[in-house]
């Protein structure tokens, strides 16, 4: 069976990555040029061109004008581009081994922040839960994903642990990526749900119950892991 159409651009930026991996590129490794790229995939080098842009919006390849390209070496707290070295966007294994990465750090920062949230941060959280729910009732999908993005690093800041901060931001990064080449953008058919998710792990952290906060958090990723197998299944097989 047939999957729904790719745009050749997409396809090509999955290649790239594969390659990167296959030939041990490091953060900061000079990659082939556009014409190689062109001439191993068998493809055009405007294709190629555009395949770049994508990998460069999400963080991944660094153009550099007149020296060619290379790979991302924003090494960040955790050294979070060796994460992003072997992390393939459209391997579903991956995929969801990253979700079974941010149920772990989630649940954690959320315990945490049910015990350390100072007045201030609980402002923030539940601003950013807001938000979120102000970008879905009006269709504004762009605040939406803001406040998302705002509310998941707001509770990571509440748990006063800067390991889990970077860890929960770079995770979200490399789903982003997920979302971007192999979904065209955020999955949204969770958004209703994710409302009320929100609204649920605010509350166990405003109330102080550590354990009600990490369950709501847990239901909350694995909500989100599910309404994205929903999706992949919907994209495959229509």
């Amino acid at each position: 069976m047939t999957g729904p159409y790719r745009p050749g651009y997409e396809l090509v930026a999955e290649q790239i990555l594969q390659l990167i991996a296959e030939l041990e590129l490091r953060p900061g490794d000079r990659m082939p040029t556009e014409n190689e790229l062109a001439a191993r995939m068998g493809t055009s080098r405007t294709v190629v061109r555009e395949a770049v842009k994508i990998l460069s919006a999400i963080g991944r390849v660094r153009a550099h004008k007149g020296r060619g390209l290379y790979v991302a070496d924003d090494e960040g707290m955790l050294g979070s581009s060796r994460w992003g070295g072997f992390f393939l966007p459209t391997d579903l294994d991956h995929v969801y081994m990253l979700f079974e990465f941010r149920r772990v750090q989630e649940t954690a920062a959320s315990r945490l922040a049910a015990t350390h949230a100072t007045p201030a941060e609980l402002r923030a959280i539940g601003e950013a839960a807001e938000t979120c729910r102000h970008g879905h009732v009006t269709g504004q999908i762009a605040l939406f994903d803001r406040g998302d993005e705002e509310f998941h690093l707001a509770v990571a800041a509440a748990s006063h642990n800067q390991f889990l901060v970077a860890a929960v931001r770079e995770a979200r990064r490399l789903q982003r990526q997920s979302s971007t080449i192999g979904l065209h953008g955020t999955v949204g058919g969770h958004a209703a749900e994710a409302v009320e998710e929100h609204l649920a792990i605010y509350h166990a952290i405003r109330d102080g119950d550590p354990e009600a906060a990490a369950r709501a958090a847990g239901v909350h990723i694995d909500n989100t892991l599910q309404d994205y197998r929903s999706e992949i299944q919907r994209r495959l097989f229509g």
